[in-house]
């Protein structure tokens, strides 16, 4: 009888336990949702970037990427978007072929957020192995030998 007490004591126990567990979660369906609207751009004509991937992540307090995120694709003029993106801090990744990639955090706290993306050409690379001797900005290498002054005539007579 008495294992049967305890028995039936730790269930209610365990079933109070789950209860306040489920009461403490936020609900995500009262939370408010945002319409978050993207166009994406070519920084140096301002054309639309066609199928762009538009990838998006939520941010915890802390700054850290949290797990999950949604990937969009840009339309032909550039413009992609989503209804339903939590109030709070959204890290934006931005992907397209013959393009540096864009990212930066936003704050998402209006109904409806409309964000802009310019996208940069990639930019040449420099190499120290390349001869960089025509560029007046050029630091000289470290590891190149001194030249000396040529060797003074010994056949001509000073004046």
């Amino acid at each position: 009888m008495n294992i049967k007490r305890v028995v039936i004591a730790g269930l209610g126990l365990a079933m109070l336990a789950t209860a306040g567990a489920a009461f403490a979660q936020k609900d995500k369906d009262e939370e408010p949702t945002s319409y978050i609207y993207f166009v994406v751009i070519k920084e140096d004509n301002g054309k639309p970037v066609r199928n762009a991937a538009v990838i998006m992540h939520p941010v915890n307090v802390k700054g850290k990427q949290e797990r999950g995120g949604m990937e969009l694709k840009t339309d032909l003029e550039g413009k992609a978007n989503f209804d339903g993106i939590p109030y709070g801090n959204l890290r934006v990744q931005v992907l397209a072929h013959g393009f540096q990639t864009f990212g930066e955090d936003y704050d998402v706290t209006k109904a409806k957020t409309e964000i802009t993306i310019k996208l940069k050409r990639p930019q040449g690379q420099y190499s120290v192995y390349d001869d960089h001797a025509k560029d007046p900005g050029a630091a000289p290498k470290p590891d190149a030998p001194k030249q000396d002054p040529p060797p003074a005539d010994s056949n001509t007579k000073p004046n």
